[in-house]
């Protein structure tokens, strides 16, 4: 113990008389471990740790192309490997408690969603499956701890409490407990509320509708013993039941199961191979910062050569010597260690709470915990020994004789070499850091600067959904032509446009199955595509800066008395019409058999990110197909600031409790930088 700590003060000594030698490899350790910390951490977080509900190992994520709620009852009461199952949507409403309105997102779900995750309530109690007694009739809200938290300050009285959710009286039954937002990693929901009142709260009859796949997500705890495979063959076996019952309904994606918490394989695998290639890059860094402690710790035994050499010729051992050099560098790896573990813990906190896009409640769930610690302390504790280890072979040959007589400038004959190698390692792993940010942003700017097929320069967005403040049926169409021409009449706006989801806005837009006119047999195995659908006012193309190559635009006249018409892409008009020449005047047929007519052709785009492949869309006239989620597109050279106070006082002169987001377009497309887009809102959603 003497000698141990005879070697700590001589180090500590030693460290103090070079500061720029300890600065340095201080800071390089920080760089190296806190990265490397960091990226675990989100991995740690999103991949390693499993979803904070009781028993996660043995809930399982049902993965299917899209289900219909008729299919999940026929699921859960058809399959033998789960002990239940649960469903849940997502959509955003509108809360009032009496004071200030706003918006809150939802998860809609299955009467027996807590107690298949088998969670309790903070306070209050959750509403359970023996609370259904058919559509609406159960008009219950759970609220989520942080809403709670922030919204009611804590405040226990608030169970029995009626609020209006879409202008609908609903009770609150309970709190969520900490920890828990629902069964997405990301996505943290406000409020919790039963889906059999879907359509109280959107106004859209889809309880019943077996070809509407709208729900979300499928869970479950598989029975004890029951393996992942043959819970997947057992789904198989009702899957070819449904399939052979409802043949025009049923799609022909298998039945898979994942782990909970990712959104299954969409987000799962891009995760962990995006998480990967951090990884990789942070190995890099860490392998840089060896190299540059190796080189350092090479050059200052090089430096301290004749110190070295008289201790040897004063009697002290070549084991004594290395200890002691050993000491230091752990002293250095645990101080660069502590620093870059204090970095991350910090990072990560900031991350934890970060909301890349403010319109939805996604964050990343990190929180630092012994396992961040533990990687930590180990990657100091081996950079430390490996940069130690570097002046081993030289304190191991050294003559001291010969280094006294020829002075510190003939030490170590060999040392060049060796900090040569070092240089020469830490120069190419550098080189291909930059090299790949470099390539990286490349893409980034060449992705920026490719065509999107409309034009968000001087174009604003505006967001609202009419069902939130109570709008269903045929009055949100005529509220929507309200909003319209009350922004058109805006001084200085060039044109407005409404859309129910803008192209490349997360978490993405609608899809729905076509087939080709000459298609008899209209089972989704016979489908032609399933492209990009979007539900747009007449003079949203020229709002948009949507180039139209051919035909015509709507009008107000293609209402629902008028014959199905609809506007296509190129790759549309290649893929499922087989010409594009010939687009306009041809027809298609949606899933229930309507005949379309092409009545214009617009230039290609991109939809869902910016790296997907060419993909087909269709345009369908406002009043043929009305939603009332809204987005206007308003075109304007306007001060965006100033417009967006001129769009919130004309939209307010009509309804007062609408709630509005207005920003720039080039704003929003901020969400198109994420490594993924969400998947098509609601999931794989068929019309």
């Amino acid at each position: 113990m003497t000698t141990l700590l005879q070697d700590l003060r001589l180090a500590l000594r030693q460290l103090r008389k070079s500061p720029g030698f300890t600065v340095t490899a201080i800071l390089t350790l920080t760089l190296a471990v806190g990265a490397n910390a960091v990226v675990f951490g989100v991995l740690n977080a999103l991949i390693l740790r499993p979803l904070n509900v009781p028993h996660a190992e043995s809930l399982f994520l049902i993965q299917h192309g899209g289900d219909s709620y008729p299919d999940y009852l026929d699921l859960r009461q058809r399959n033998h490997s789960f002990e239940d199952m649960a469903v849940f949507a997502i959509r955003q409403s509108g809360l009032d408690t009496g004071k200030d309105p706003s918006n809150v997102w939802q998860y809609e779900t299955s009467g027996n969603y807590f107690d298949v995750l088998r969670i309790q309530p903070y306070i209050g109690r959750f509403f359970h499956a023996s609370d259904e007694h058919g559509p609406n009739s159960a008009p219950y809200v759970v609220l989520s701890y942080p809403y709670w938290h922030n919204h009611f300050r804590d405040d226990p009285g608030v169970v029995g409490r009626v609020v209006r959710l879409n202008k609908h009286p609903f009770t609150i039954l309970g709190v969520a407990p900490p920890g828990f937002q629902g069964t997405i990693l990301f996505f943290a929901s406000d409020i919790f509320v039963p889906i059999v009142n879907h359509e109280q709260l959107s106004g859209e009859k889809l309880l019943d509708a077996r070809e509407s796949h709208w729900i979300f997500e499928t869970v479950g705890h598989l029975k004890p013993g029951v393996t992942p495979a043959r819970a997947a063959a057992d789904l198989s076996s009702v899957d070819s039941y449904l399939k052979r019952t409802y043949p025009k309904e049923e799609g022909n994606d298998p039945y898979t199961l994942a782990r909970a918490g990712l959104h299954g394989d969409y987000l799962n695998g891009p995760t962990r191979a995006f998480l990967t290639g951090l990884m990789l890059l942070s190995a890099l860094i860490l392998l840089a910062a060896c190299a540059n402690l190796g080189n350092l710790f090479a050059a200052r035994a090089a430096d301290r050569s004749r110190e070295v050499a008289l201790r040897l010729a004063l009697g002290s051992s070549r084991t004594r010597i290395l200890r002691q050099l050993f000491t230091e560098s752990l002293l250095l790896s645990l101080a660069g260690g502590v620093a870059g573990l204090i970095a991350s813990i910090l990072l990560l906190r900031r991350l934890s709470v970060w909301q890349p896009f403010p319109r939805f409640p996604l964050h990343v769930p990190v929180s630092p915990d012994a396992n961040v610690y533990l990687l930590a302390l180990v990657l100091a504790l081996v950079s430390g020994v490996l940069s130690g280890i570097v002046p081993v072979r030289q304190i191991l040959r050294t003559n001291p004789y010969e280094i006294v007589k020829a002075g510190s400038t003939g030490a170590f004959g060999r040392r060049v070499t060796l900090r040569d190698v070092l240089l020469v390692v830490q120069i190419a792993i550098c080189a291909v850091l930059v090299t790949s940010s470099l390539v990286a942003v490349r893409g980034l700017m060449r992705s920026m600067h490719s065509s999107f097929g409309f034009d968000p320069r001087n174009a604003m967005l505006v967001d609202t959904d009419l069902a939130t403040v109570g709008y269903t049926g045929e009055r949100v169409p005529a509220m929507q032509r309200r909003m319209i021409d009350a922004v058109q009449a805006i001084p200085g706006v060039d044109s407005v446009g409404s859309v129910n989801w803008p192209p490349l806005e997360p978490p993405g837009g609608w899809q729905g199955i076509v087939y080709r006119d000459t298609t008899g047999d209209l089972s989704p195995s016979n489908a032609a595509a399933n492209p990009y659908m979007y539900n747009v006012s007449p003079d949203y193309f020229r709002a948009s800066g949507t180039s139209l190559l051919a035909g015509r635009a709507f009008t107000w006249h293609d209402d629902a008395n008028a014959p199905r018409v609809a506007v296509v892409n190129r790759e549309f008009a290649r893929r499922i019409l087989g010409s594009i020449p010939d687009a306009v005047g041809q027809y298609f047929k949606l899933r229930d058999g309507t005949r379309v007519r092409v009545v214009g052709l617009v230039e290609d785009g991109k939809y869902l990110n910016l790296t997907e492949k060419q993909q087909p869309s269709m345009f369908f006239p406002l009043l043929q197909s009305p939603a009332s989620w809204t987005w206007l597109a308003v075109r304007s050279s306007r001060d965006p600031q100033q417009l967006a106070a001129a769009i919130r006082s004309a939209i307010r002169d009509i309804d007062p409790e609408i709630v509005l987001s207005i920003s720039p377009w080039t704003t929003e497309m901020g969400g198109t930088l994420s490594p993924r887009a969400w998947p098509p809102y609601p999931s794989a959603c068929s019309a």
